[in-house]
């Protein structure tokens, strides 16, 4: 029964149980997907159908990662046959729990409003946002931001951050940036206020048919 319900895996070498970082980091992506497309539906169609199967599967999904066992559960499962050739990066399962229960009362409260009383409001929209902005800074740079306050608050006992972030070290020469580099980047803002600037009015005109297949259908 202890190997059924655990939280993270005995790996040697490793003090503490850990999870693979890679399937997390898959598993989020998923999650991110099917989470900003039923947000879409909602916003753009005032659909809240997708947004409610969404919110039902993404609390379901972290309930059984904390309650149960991470192995068990869909997102990650997927996320580990996805990333199956990869080599695995560890990362203490302590932070990641903290971090899930984090999710837990954000999905819960909008499990409840959302689907359970039916309801939209300005609570459900910013959770919505805050559960994007968490999954996509997972899949995308590697950060768990929940993790990131677990290590504020406990911060002796964060170990086997993702990156090593964990560690006091000094960055490697190909970690860092160049003053020359804050200025393109500083440039580019420019250049793109410039363009929204000068060319808002052609990009806001909406586009022609090149080859005239609306107009033919509409003929047929």
């Amino acid at each position: 029964m202890g190997k059924v319900i655990q939280f993270g895996e005995t790996v040697p070498g490793f003090e503490i149980p850990v999870l693979n970082e890679r399937e997390i980091r898959a598993g989020a992506g998923i999650l991110f997907v099917v989470m900003f497309v039923a947000i879409l539906m909602a916003i753009m169609k005032s659909d809240f159908t997708l947004l409610k199967y969404a919110v039902t599967i993404f609390l379901t999904d972290i309930l059984i990662r904390v309650l149960i066992n991470p192995r068990y559960a869909p997102s990650l499962i997927m996320g580990r046959w996805i990333v199956r050739n990869q080599t695995p990066e560890y990362v203490g399962a302590q932070q990641k729990k903290f971090a899930w229960i984090i999710g837990i009362v954000l999905a819960t409260v909008m499990f409840a409003l959302q689907v359970v009383v039916n309801s939209f409001s300005p609570i459900t929209g910013l959770i919505c946002l805050i559960c994007l902005v968490f999954l996509f800074f997972e899949t995308s740079f590697g950060i768990c931001i929940g993790c990131k306050v677990y290590s504020l608050i406990y911060r002796d006992k964060a170990q086997y951050c993702p990156g090593e972030v964990c560690d006091v070290k000094s960055r490697q020469e190909i970690q860092k940036t160049s003053p020359v580099q804050a200025v393109i980047i500083l440039a580019f803002v420019g250049y793109v206020v410039l363009v929204a600037v000068l060319f808002h009015e052609n990009f806001a005109q909406p586009p022609f048919d090149l080859f005239g297949l609306t107009e033919a259908q509409a003929a047929n």
